[in-house]
Order: C-alpha cells, then sequence, then structure tokens
C-alpha cells in the first residue's frame, strides 16, 4: 500500500520548515511535476529538445540554483531531451556538488563545462564550436539530431556553431513559457509564502518611513527584512517618491521624502525561486485630496481588473477593465506600457499571460486555473506633481481570483508623524499638495484620521 499522495493540499501555508506531522510544500513532488510538464510539452510539439541558458528555465528543468552571481554570465546550459533526463553543463565544482545532493537525476546529468562567459574568451578558441559539437554527437546518438532544437536564447557564436552542426534550431522559449503557465500546488505556495514575506517587509516598511527618509534607505530596510525572513535573492526595489513619482523613472535615488509626499515602491524577491512583483503607495505624513483622488482611480481600476479575472474569461476582458494611455495622458499604449498590465509571476516575472491593452484586445488568450499573475495600475495627479501605483499578486481559482498580497492597500495610508489642522481652511485658497489643503473625511480639516491615516 503506497503512503504517497500526489494531490494532497500544501498544509501550513507561511511555514518554511518541514514536518512529520503534515504534508507541506512537497519538493519531490515540485521537481517532479515541473519536469513531466516540460516533457508534455516536448512529446505535444514536433521539437526533440532543448537547449536552455536562461537560469529560470534551468532550475524548472532541473531543480538547481547556484546563486544570482550565475544569472548574467551565461555558462549553464541544460539539455532536455524528450523522455530521456536532461544533461546540466555546469561551472565544475557545482557539477561535483549536484552528484552529491542532487539524486534526482543520475550522475551523468551534472557535467562540468565551460562557456565564452559572454565572450570573456574570445571566439577563435572555439569554446562555441566545441560545445555545440557535444551537444550535437549527444542528440546525434539519442536519435534527436534531426529533429528540430528549441533554444531559449542564445548568443550569435552559440547560435552560429549550433547551426553549423547541421542542427535546426527553433524558438523553445514559447514551449517553456507553456510549460511554466499552469502552477502547481507547491508552486502556488512558494509564491504565497513569498508574498508574505514582502507583506512583513511593508509593514516594516510603513512604521519606519516618516519625513527625511530617502528612498536609498527604505531599499535597506527592506533588503534587510527579507534575506532575514529567509530570501534567498532581492532582485529590485524600486523606492520613488515626491515629485519623482510622474512620470515613473523605475530607479530608486537618494532623494529626502518631505511632508506630503506620495511614495511608492515595488519589491522583487525570490523564497526558493518563487518571485514576487510587489507595489505598494504610501503617503508621508499627510495626503492631499488630489493625491487620495489619484489613488482612488488606481484602486478602482485594479479592482475592475481583478473582478475581471476568472476560468472562462480572456486577457482581452482583463485588458479592458484598465486604463487606457489616454486616461494616464500618453500618447500611445505603446507609450504607456507597463504602467497598466498584468504579468506572470512564478520563477521569474516575465511569465505568461502577459496581458496590456497594447495587445490583448486583438490577441486575447483564456484566463486559466492555477494560473498565477500580478495586476498593475497606475494613475497621476493632474498637476504631474505625483501619483499612484498599486499591484496584486493572484491565483486564478475556479471561483475567481484570490489576491495574496495582503498589505492593505484599500485606502491611501499615511506613513510617519501625522500632521493635524485645529481647523478648516478654504480650500480653494489654499496650494494643491499643502499637508493641510484638505479636510477629513470627518470635516474637521485633519488630513490623518487614526493611525492608519486617510
Amino acid at each position: 500500500m503506497s503512503i504517497l499522495n500526489n494531490d494532497a493540499p500544501v498544509a501550513s501555508p507561511g511555514a518554511a520548515m518541514a514536518v512529520d506531522w503534515e504534508q507541506r510544500v512537497d519538493f519531490t513532488r515540485l521537481r517532479t511535476q515541473r519536469f513531466e510538464r516540460v516533457q508534455q510539452q516536448l512529446r505535444d510539439s514536433d521539437i526533440g529538445a532543448l537547449v536552455l541558458f536562461d537560469m529560470n528555465n534551468i532550475r524548472y528543468t532541473t531543480a538547481t540554483h547556484i546563486g544570482n552571481w550565475a544569472r548574467d554570465k551565461l555558462f549553464r546550459c541544460a539539455l532536455v531531451m524528450r523522455d530521456q533526463d536532461p544533461i546540466l553543463w555546469d561551472i565544475g565544482s557545482a557539477a561535483r556538488q549536484h552528484k552529491a545532493h542532487a539524486p534526482w537525476f543520475g550522475p551523468d546529468s551534472w557535467q562540468a563545462g565551460i562557456s565564452s562567459w559572454r565572450g570573456s574568451i574570445p571566439e577563435d578558441v572555439g569554446v562555441e564550436r566545441g560545445n555545440a559539437r557535444r551537444i550535437a554527437q549527444i542528440l546525434r546518438e539519442r536519435g534527436l539530431a534531426g529533429e528540430p532544437i528549441g533554444v531559449d536564447f542564445v548568443e550569435i557564436p552559440v547560435l552560429r556553431a549550433l547551426e553549423a552542426e547541421g542542427l535546426h534550431i527553433v524558438n523553445g522559449q514559447e514551449l517553456m513559457q507553456r510549460a511554466r503557465r499552469i502552477k502547481t500546488a507547491d508552486e502556488i505556495a512558494l509564491l504565497d509564502h513569498s508574498a508574505g514575506m514582502v507583506d512583513a517587509a511593508y509593514d516594516e516598511l510603513y512604521r519606519n518611513l516618516h519625513v527625511g527618509t530617502r528612498e536609498n534607505e527604505c531599499v535597506a530596510l527592506v533588503n534587510r527584512v527579507l534575506y532575514e525572513l529567509g530570501s534567498e535573492e532581492v532582485e529590485a526595489v524600486n523606492a520613488i517618491s515626491g515629485e519623482r513619482c510622474s512620470p515613473h523613472p523605475h530607479v530608486f535615488s537618494d532623494r529626502l521624502t518631505r511632508p506630503g509626499d506620495t511614495a511608492y515602491f515595488d519589491i522583487i524577491h525570490s523564497f526558493n525561486g518563487y518571485r514576487t512583483c510587489y507595489y505598494r503607495t504610501l503617503n508621508v505624513g499627510s495626503a492631499s485630496s488630489a493625491q487620495r483622488d489619484a489613488y482612488g482611480k488606481a484602486r478602482e481600476a485594479i479592482d475592475n481588473a481583478i473582478a475581471a479575472v476568472r476560468p472562462g474569461a480572456t486577457s482581452a476582458d482583463v485588458a479592458r477593465a484598465l486604463p487606457s494611455a489616454k486616461d494616464l495622458g500618453y500618447a500611445s499604449e505603446e507609450e504607456a506600457f507597463g504602467l497598466q498590465y498584468c504579468h506572470g509571476v512564478g520563477l521569474s516575472v516575465w511569465e505568461q499571460p502577459l496581458i496590456s491593452r497594447y495587445h490583448s484586445l486583438d490577441h486575447p488568450v483564456a484566463i486559466e486555473e492555477g494560473m498565477v499573475f500580478a495586476l498593475e495600475t497606475y494613475w497621476p495627479t493632474p498637476d504631474g506633481s505625483s501619483a499612484a501605483r498599486i499591484e496584486e499578486e493572484v491565483v486564478v481559482t475556479a471561483g475567481g481570483a484570490r489576491v495574496i498580497t495582503r498589505f492593505p492597500a484599500d485606502e491611501l495610508l499615511v506613513a510617519g508623524t501625522r500632521y493635524w489642522n485645529g481647523f478648516s481652511f478654504n480650500t480653494s485658497t489654499v496650494p494643491t499638495g499643502n499637508a493641510f489643503s484638505a479636510p477629513s473625511a470627518a470635516g474637521n480639516g485633519a488630513v490623518a484620521a487614526g493611525p492608519r491615516g486617510v
């Protein structure tokens, strides 16, 4: 009688430690199901094998990881063949480590290899030709050399060397995107845990953000919190404040925050490989009516988009709910791209589906149960002095979207010292953006009511 249940749900989400008394994330099941999904895609296609250089594709297929320092060197290469164990060429010491501690494939799957390190070794040395010859020989021995061979992305000398061996190279990235599009139960649990770590980072940020805090200090704080909670990589922390909010510069600075500033943040990190892309907007000290109005419009837009997410809907339904480029003050959807769109989240933050008004209205794809993606909105104030940015990650369930990003975002929260006034100003005579320019919901002229502001 078997005690294994490959359909067992993941218990105690948010717990990272394995225990004997309940089924938590099952990494054996995770590895097995991911590799089988790639194998099934190969069986359903005319592609006989994949040559993979992307770190995330390599991790998905081989369940190996050697740190972010390797991400831009392109020296790791995985050969994934139909109905056979993969072969990974890795830096020599890492290959030895895999042989000792990665028993899910046999020792022949882990081999030492070398690349040109993005051209640092000149092409005339012949590294690319030697690697291509080795791959082609293995494919010939396995009877796959005559079939199309998919490559995810490739340097020009490597491509030419593979083609010189007589291999017919085709786009393998699309196959890998299809394999990774629907998440397993274990992947969803890891994505949920990763988002929970960012919840904690935002809570710490909210409690520490005050007038005079620099954007780079916010980045440092978030990095500390995430690494202390067990993040394996903080890929990026965008910290944008004040007049830098519009247009969005997509990079933090050393700017210090001032009273009444809006500040928004994007936190991208990974836990066991599974990433977040998670924006939140806070105000510092106070919030003007224009800032609150911009935030409300961004919130309404993201709520409308989330409501459109359900199995049976299409990416066009979601895209229609997003604000148009014209709404945001841009001339075209290409110019506004990235401010109001959705993108798959998994081992990377560029997985399918990618949804935008730029392409999804004319090229819709089905929304399927098990997809996980992030929805992003943005809205500037009329004078361009500020803007709001909100992002939610959702899991597509049978009943619709389940939001896994839980730091409060239903209203514009005010951090730091709250600035109050004792009577109502005539707002028509007070410049927009003044800390005391807007009455509170209570009507007493206060701009922050209660511990969370307005």
